[in-house]
């Protein structure tokens, strides 16, 4: 028997917008708070921005069947996202207005399978260090008892955004 999922998301641009107006604290805020859209990957995988402070930020999600590869488990694209996505966030949340930034890199360690039998899992980022180009964020991702399931680092680029692009 097939099974469907449907979703909605809001149009990007909106947000996109918005990137650099404001710090990348207020930003991340008014995405959490709903005042802007979140990105179509988080209803695409059905995960949340749980909360952010400064140098940290920490996404949700419950993995379901629709999450899994072909051999019966979460797809480790799936936690890359969730990992990129905290790692990411917390380099955004420290950014002044006028700047934004983008992952250069990824690294990925998977250290335990993820079922829908797991329950919800947390991906947790925080920097590590940042200079005035780049910045270096990690994120674990882990299970309600805190148990380590796969564990990242990025390198992120750091930029000025034009004022024509605000």
């Amino acid at each position: 028997m097939g099974r469907t999922r449907t979703y909605e998301w809001e149009d990007p641009a909106t947000s996109a917008a918005a990137v650099g107006l404001a710090s990348g604290m207020d930003f991340l805020r008014e995405m959490q708070a709903g005042r802007l859209p979140a990105p179509p990957v988080s209803a695409t995988l059905d995960f949340t921005l749980d909360e952010v402070e400064e140098g940290r930020a920490v996404f949700s999600m419950t993995p379901g069947e629709e999450h899994y590869n072909p051999i019966g488990s979460v797809h480790g694209g799936v936690y890359a996202t969730l990992l990129d996505s905290a790692a990411g966030c917390a380099v955004q949340s420290t950014l002044p207005p006028g700047m934004g930034y983008t992952s250069l890199d990824l690294n990925v360690k998977f250290l335990k399978r993820i079922t829908a039998d797991t329950g919800k899992v947390r991906a947790i980022g925080t920097i590590v260090n940042r200079g005035r180009t780049t910045a270096l964020a990690e994120a674990k991702l882990v299970d309600a008892d805190e148990r380590l399931l796969a564990h990242a680092t990025s390198s992120c680029l750091l930029f000025p955004i034009p004022p024509s692009a605000t």
